[in-house]
């Protein structure tokens, strides 16, 4: 028999879910079309102000503005008037905030149209590759992470490696695997003017958008991307990065081993995953809830579709990545740092 006010309770969390699953594609809406951003920009606005500010339909416009307000994402005067705080533009307005969000949606968007092929794959038990899923996912991934990167990578993260700064500073050559758009290789290129950076990537469609980045850039010919597989990337680097890309391999071990031929002897490398717990119970929380969803989307049937198919899944935890690494050779590994998004391990030989 039902508890009653159990059932109510678990109800109204499940019209909060819901509530949050139809605002998902309202985010997108307010991104692509400015309408955050002129708010941000702008201050407070009626719906005729921000349609007329954006070029949009004042009808439209103001059954957004309801459905933000309803939310919490934007904030209604009582009146007419409408705006954001200064956290909540940091969130949807400001692009190169540390706490950019709104790129987060798109990855949203990418698994719900993907949802039919992942869930035949459900069935058949094959894999899906990153290639294989939507274009938004590209785009969003790169977007959500970023904000991270240009707020951890160099401040944060990169100190925490033993001299790893001094020797980018000095020079050095280094490699981004798994680069996607090229967000971390052009972030760490800006900071270490005298370090030369390879990214590589096998998804072709995301090193021409690299390129494209690189160029625009004007980072010149210190700055490179290649399409590689991260068991297949050729050269000897200082500095080995993998973001948020180990456990999506199907051989993570393999990669491991590569890692380790393409160091040089002093050589370091930067693996940055999910933030995640040993067990299953310690990840029962709004970070693991994100990070499992997203693993079941993309992560697993991405590591599904290649040779070995190991399945690490986005919240394998730093004993299981120790596990995978050491087994590809490498002697010394530790925790280097954290954020409550990512852990930051350093691996030597």
């Amino acid at each position: 028999m039902a508890d009653t006010d159990k059932l109510h309770q678990f109800l109204g969390k499940m019209v909060t879910d819901m509530g949050a699953a139809m605002n998902a594609s309202l985010v997108l809406i307010g991104d692509r079309l400015g309408l955050f951003k002129a708010l941000g920009d702008k201050g407070p606005m009626t719906s005729e102000e921000l349609a007329k500010a954006t070029g949009t339909h004042e009808r439209y416009v103001r059954e957004w503005l309801s459905s933000q307000a309803a939310s919490g994402y934007v904030e209604y005067d009582g009146t007419s008037k409408f705006s954001l705080t200064p956290e909540q533009a940091m969130v949807f307005a400001d692009p190169d905030s540390p706490v950019a969000m709104a790129g987060a949606f798109d990855v949203i968007a990418a698994a719900w149209r993907d949802e039919p092929k992942i869930t035949e794959a459900f069935t058949s038990g094959k894999g899906v590759g990153w290639h294989e899923h939507h274009p938004c996912l590209f785009r969003g991934t790169e977007r959500f992470f970023r904000s991270g990167y240009k707020a951890n990578l160099v401040s944060n993260w990169l100190p925490a490696l033993d001299g790893v700064v001094q020797k980018l500073e000095a020079g050095g050559i280094v490699a981004d695997v798994g680069c996607g758009h090229g967000a971390s290789t052009l972030i760490m290129a800006q900071a270490f003017p005298k370090a030369e950076f390879v990214g590589f990537d096998y998804h072709d469609a995301s090193i021409e958008r690299a390129r494209e980045a690189a160029k625009d850039a004007g980072l010149g010919k210190r700055v490179s991307f290649e399409i590689a597989k991260a068991k297949e990337y050729p050269g000897k680097y200082d500095l080995v990065c993998f973001f948020d890309c180990l456990h999506d391999m199907g051989d993570p071990t393999g990669a491991a081993a590569h890692v380790r031929e393409t160091l040089k002897p002093d050589g370091v490398w930067m693996i940055v995953e999910p933030f995640a717990n040993d067990t299953l119970a310690e990840n029962l929380n709004p970070v693991g809830r994100l990070y499992y969803g997203a693993s079941t989307m993309i992560c697993t049937p991405a590591s599904l579709s290649q040779e070995v198919g190991l399945g690490l899944g986005a919240q394998a935890g730093e004993a299981r990545l120790r596990e995978v690494v050491t087994k590809g050779g490498f002697t010394r590994f530790r925790r280097a740092t954290e954020t409550p998004f990512n852990l930051i391990l350093e691996a030597r030989p």
